[in-house]
């Protein structure tokens, strides 16, 4: 499929550039989306932007700072995640073999320990990575899914091969419901995060990563219906099985609350409003996302965190706010293709940039993105779904 010429990506997502965000908060993660589309910048200007820049066929790494780069940077993270004190549960962890996640992709430091809650719960080889599309505005990017023509991405731990199951996927979509751009992965940092613990965790990982621009609803039935009925198709002719041979696993930060990300609905900040946020996180975590997956739960989540008459446009800023419905959209079509029961939604955990001490990983050359207090935190969700035999 020929890339889109129109599609050309911003450089690195504002908030991965402290001195910025601290001097102009109006360039946070959930106003920078909100600026009107202008001339896309090239792909060399992209690239200029990454820590690790793109190279041929493997793209590289857009966060060199708040994700690990090195080898040992991700084992020491990885160690380093299962220390105390854990993420607050939310309820029991299903058994390893899940059939998707949804997972927080915020720097390391911060939101490891809910990582590691999460990740390790997906053993398949091949997974459908659902990501979120920070910068779609930039250039226009709406109503369609974004892949990319990668061969691989570099991860801390080797080349991380995409799986021949993408090409298949794109020749069963029409070419309306698609793009292949290699530029808007390259500006984008929420698969990434997760890529790098699957990978850590089976050095054999294959996947096809996806991000997700704006929508409406209507629309995100009918993409995620299609993509389902062509991946239940590829999966029934291999004899594959969600959990076993397959996961989705969907990139989302939950609540982006302060002045500069323009949320500010409990006060600008402090104890109060810190509290009143992850009660309303919670709720939904434990709510829509939670129990057995329908188009109405996704449906009232979608419309919990945007105005579905004019999507752009936040009512809660979890970044996740098109790719968690279209992911819990995608599990339900899918496995009703297959002709399984529908999934379910375990929450696993909840966490805060603020609500644990950080990881100690600044001793080995990582850090943190964004500042992190009471009148700035983000919020990080962890479920896993499951589906029956």
């Amino acid at each position: 499929m020929a890339v889109n010429p129109e599609w050309r990506t911003v450089m690195r997502i504002t908030r991965m550039v402290v001195p910025l965000l601290l001097a102009f908060p109006a360039l946070a993660i959930g106003q920078a989306a909100m600026q009107p589309a202008g001339t896309p910048p090239t792909a060399e200007e992209v690239r200029k932007g990454m820590g690790i820049a793109s190279q041929g066929d493997v793209r590289g790494q857009q966060d060199a700072v708040g994700f690990a780069s090195k080898v040992d940077q991700m084992a020491r993270v990885w160690d380093l995640s299962a220390t105390p004190p854990a993420p607050e549960r939310l309820g029991e962890a299903p058994d390893p073999g899940v059939a998707g996640v949804i997972c927080p992709h915020d720097d390391y430091l911060f939101a490891g320990r809910v990582y590691r809650k999460t990740l390790p719960l997906v053993t398949a080889k091949t997974v459908v990575m659902i990501g979120v599309f920070h910068k779609y505005r930039r250039f226009g990017a709406h109503d369609v899914l974004v892949f990319d023509s990668y061969r691989a991405w570099r991860t801390p731990d080797g080349e991380a091969r995409v799986s021949p199951l993408r090409e298949e996927l794109l020749g069963r979509l029409a070419g309306g419901d698609v793009v292949q751009d290699n530029t808007a992965h390259d500006s984008e940092h929420s698969l990434e995060a997760l890529l790098f613990w699957l990978k850590h965790a089976r050095a054999d990982v294959e996947f096809v990563p996806v991000i997700v621009p704006a929508m409406g609803f209507d629309r995100m039935q009918a993409l995620a219906g299609r993509l389902a009925t062509a991946l239940a198709e590829l999966m029934d002719r291999r004899g594959w099985r969600l959990g076993r041979d397959v996961a989705v696993v969907i990139s989302s930060d939950a609540v982006h609350y302060g002045d500069d990300f323009k949320y500010t609905s409990f006060g600008e900040g402090g104890v109060d409003a810190y509290v009143k946020a992850g009660d309303q996180d919670r709720r939904l975590l434990t709510g829509p996302l939670a129990g057995p997956v329908t188009t109405a739960k996704a449906e009232k989540f979608f419309t919990t965190c945007v105005n579905p008459l004019q999507p752009s446009e936040y009512r809660l800023t979890w970044c996740g706010r098109f790719s968690v419905p279209f992911g819990l959209l995608l599990l339900e079509r899918t496995t009703a293709a297959l002709g399984l029961p529908t999934p379910v939604g375990h929450p696993l955990a909840y966490g805060t940039s603020i609500g644990a001490p950080e990881l100690p990983v600044k001793e080995i050359g990582m850090g943190a993105t964004a500042p992190a207090n009471l009148y700035h935190f983000v919020g990080y969700p962890a479920v896993a779904y499951t589906v029956g035999p």
